[in-house]
């Protein structure tokens, strides 16, 4: 099965950018998560530990 994968994946022009754009959205959610915990207030913290 993963030959197929492999084989149909490798036909389509510029394939290598799926990748990319991947990790690209991979990083930035959780680059966004850790600003937005950083930046919330004690009180909101509090809140929610509960």
């Amino acid at each position: 099965m993963f030959k197929f994968i492999t084989n149909y994946a490798a036909g389509i022009d510029k394939v290598a950018i799926y990748p990319m754009i991947s990790l690209l959205i991979f990083f930035l959610f959780f680059v966004v998560l850790l600003v937005y915990v950083r930046k919330m207030d004690k009180k909101s913290v509090d809140i929610l530990s509960n």
